[in-house]
């Protein structure tokens, strides 16, 4: 699809925007609306320049307060790919990945700074960690939006959460740093697929939250999605049983049903942070 509304209808349903108002939409739009995930990578690498280019541009996104607390390491080393694979099992695409890179959370560097330059610092509780959070997650954005509009293909990996304190070890990531997510980069292989989203009716608001008809809103969403890309397999069937009408909010239902990441905290206190 090239056109962004035909694209916003396909993807959000009833109460996509039909039209921008007084302006045409740029061609950066119509890639933005289109975008989708790629987990097979031709195998030829990119140039070095070619990633720097990209970090620069993510780096260049905004910060709070100008802080800058988000840094970007790009695994190179076959070991350490290869010990990423191994914790990875589930994400069969992460072997054929050109390029594996890490988005990092700082809040050291501006401890440093206040040591270097004698003042105290007052603000050690969450939101120091919450701020560097954010920080890296624009760092992000920035860089999937980059990397697509030259023609990459991008895949943000969370679940490199699940192995925080190994990664940190392995990559010497030291307090007051930390990973929120991986990135495989690199040529698509095939042409992406357009997600369906939940209607923009339910999760865009105006002046106060609302959640009239949500489950409504759910259950249609689950009908419309299963029509245009069902589900292959269903989540943990010995323990819940198939549901033939397995849909987008029983996946994440059965997802969220299992413990996932409770060292997490454990492991954010670890690394220097107060929770408080």
């Amino acid at each position: 699809m090239t056109d962004i509304f035909a694209t916003f209808k396909h993807r959000f349903g009833d109460g996509a925007p039909s039209n921008a108002g007084d302006i045409d939409p740029p061609q950066a739009w119509e890639r933005m609306a289109g975008r989708g995930v790629v987990r097979r990578f031709k195998p030829e690498p990119l140039a070095p320049e070619t990633i720097d280019t990209l970090c620069a541009i993510a780096l260049s996104s905004p910060t709070k307060s100008d802080l800058q607390q988000r840094d970007i390491l790009i695994v190179e080393d076959p070991a350490k790919r290869a010990r990423i694979v191994d914790l990875l099992p589930d994400n069969d695409w992460i072997p054929g990945t050109p390029h594996f890179l890490l988005f990092l959370g700082n809040n050291r560097r501006q401890r440093q700074i206040n040591e270097w330059r004698g003042k105290p610092f007052p603000n050690d509780h969450l939101d120091a960690f919450f701020n560097a959070t954010v920080d890296a997650a624009i760092a992000l954005s920035a860089f999937v939006t980059a990397a697509e509009a030259a023609g990459f293909g991008c895949t943000p990996v969370s679940v490199i959460r699940d192995h925080a304190a190994e990664v940190s070890r392995m990559c010497n990531l030291p307090d007051h740093v930390f990973p929120i997510a991986g990135l495989g980069l690199g040529r698509p292989e095939r042409p992406n697929w357009v997600t369906l989203r939940l209607p923009l009716t339910h999760t865009v608001h105006r002046d106060t939250f609302k959640e009239d008809g949500l489950r409504g809103a759910v259950d249609a969403y689950d009908t419309r999605r299963s029509s245009v890309a069902p589900y292959r397999t269903q989540r943990d069937v010995g323990t819940w049983g198939e549901d033939p009408s397995y849909g987008w909010s029983e996946d994440k239902a059965r997802q969220y049903a299992v413990p996932q990441r409770t060292d997490w905290g454990a492991f954010v206190r670890h690394k220097g942070f107060k929770l408080e």
